[in-house]
């Protein structure tokens, strides 16, 4: 009888790679090799090192200088000496395909950027048909221009008639030439039916919105892994998958929430996140048409992270670019159970900052100007929970009476999309 050993798999290891310049510093460059780590950790890769250089901006053959290139490949010979395989080398910014193929010549080991890596743990997330035609676009419009580094193997060779490139030349560019170009043009067939289905699924979603009656809608937005979901599930009594990781949710879900007699309609929309690629954005158009048409935004906020100031910022700047900026809108501050300080010395008598400010010290900077534009919970330990649902009732009505003032609150609907 045969015995079946059951091998543990080894995640993938890998090694992070960010710049210092002028406009982000060492502080910045951690914060954002960091989120980079969470990104790599959410698609199933182990980090094992860390590589930042100062420049002035990035290397437009390599990123970062020759000279720590050659760091980074000796680092990864000497960990393949000690019997530790570096699974891949990931870029904080977006590489171009002439950087990807100069990397990879000197590195021998896979290349991501922050683009590619965000793209893999959106296709791993999608789950509705919707979802994936959204990732799957998105993917092919990050690969189109990139498609010569995957015909490097058919690299033209010498021969024929010496260096002027003579009959065997020609002969031995053709195949790879007309192979490049019979790609480009099936991906840019497949992004053309993509676009078509999505179209389509925009026809149907906006059938849907529309057959929604007489509701206000509000729309959960902010950054990603910011408790977006467990509030979701919180307010509609709802079991919205959530979990530590980035990008829980890809698929917008919408729910009838009823407060107190005031019936609405609450969408968990994807999170944003920094240097999100345009083409993403494009992609999931349908998706964030219910930010688009949302009558409420609830901007979540995780006030425990040390740049929740700079995720604030991201989502504005996100919203401006979806023509939602202007949406009446409510800041929450989430994760106040998570918030943590460490007290100034006595004698210290530098200006606080907000490694060293207290929350009550926080709601009273600018904060205060926002009055009950915001509200600071836990969802987590249900914190202020019901002076939530109170103000959310308030700021409901006063839109319902504004949009539908003959309307007395009574339409009911079952909604519910996946």
């Amino acid at each position: 009888m045969k015995e079946f050993v059951i091998s543990e798999v080894k995640a993938e290891t890998a090694v992070l790679v960010g710049l210092i310049t002028k406009e982000q510093d060492e502080a910045k460059t951690k914060e954002y090799l960091d989120e980079l780590e969470f990104l790599a950790d959410t698609a199933g890769a182990v980090t094992v090192k860390r590589f930042t250089q100062k420049v002035g901006g990035p290397n437009q053959t390599t990123y970062v200088g020759k000279g720590k290139l050659e760091e980074i490949r000796d680092y990864i010979k000497q960990e393949e000496e000690n019997d530790r395989e570096i699974g891949m080398v990931i870029f904080d910014d977006e590489l171009s395909p002439r950087q990807i193929r100069n990397i990879e010549s000197m590195l021998q080991v896979k290349i991501l950027d922050r683009t590619s890596l965000i793209l893999d743990i959106f296709a791993m997330r999608a789950q509705t048909a919707n979802a994936k035609n959204q990732v799957e676009l998105a993917q092919y419009r990050y690969m189109l221009p990139r498609l010569q580094r995957l015909w490097t193997h058919l690299e033209r060779q010498g021969g024929g008639s010496g260096s002027g490139g003579g009959k065997g030349s020609v002969g031995l560019r053709g195949p790879g030439e007309t192979q490049l170009e019979m790609d480009r043009r099936i991906i840019l067939q497949r992004i053309t039916l993509l676009k078509q289905r999505l179209q389509d699924i925009d026809k149907q979603k906006a059938t849907q919105r529309k057959n929604r009656g007489r509701l206000i809608r509000v729309a959960l937005v902010g950054y990603t892994n910011v408790g977006k979901s467990t509030l979701m599930n919180l307010l509609s009594k709802s079991e919205v998958f959530a979990e530590n990781k980035l990008f829980a949710t890809l698929d917008t879900t919408v729910r009838k929430v009823v407060v107190e007699n005031l019936p609405f309609l609450l969408a968990d929309t994807v999170g944003f996140i920094r240097k999100l690629p345009t083409d993403l954005v494009d992609s999931f158009k349908s998706t964030l048409d219910e930010v688009r048409e949302a009558d409420l935004l609830l901007h979540v906020v995780d006030i425990s992270h040390p740049d929740f100031e700079e995720q604030i910022k991201v989502v504005e700047k996100t919203l401006q670019e979806l023509g939602a900026a202007d949406k009446p809108s409510m800041i929450i501050f989430n994760k106040i159970d998570a918030y943590s300080w460490t007290e100034k010395e006595p004698d210290d008598l530098t200006p606080p900052t907000k490694e060293n400010i207290t929350l009550d010290e926080l709601r009273n900077t600018w904060m205060a100007k926002l009055d009950d534009a915001c509200i600071f919970i836990s969802a987590k330990e249900k914190t202020n929970i019901e002076d939530l649902r109170d103000r959310l009732y308030k700021k409901v009505k006063e839109l319902h009476v504004q949009k539908y003032p003959y309307n007395d609150f009574l339409y009911e609907t079952d909604i519910e999309e996946e």
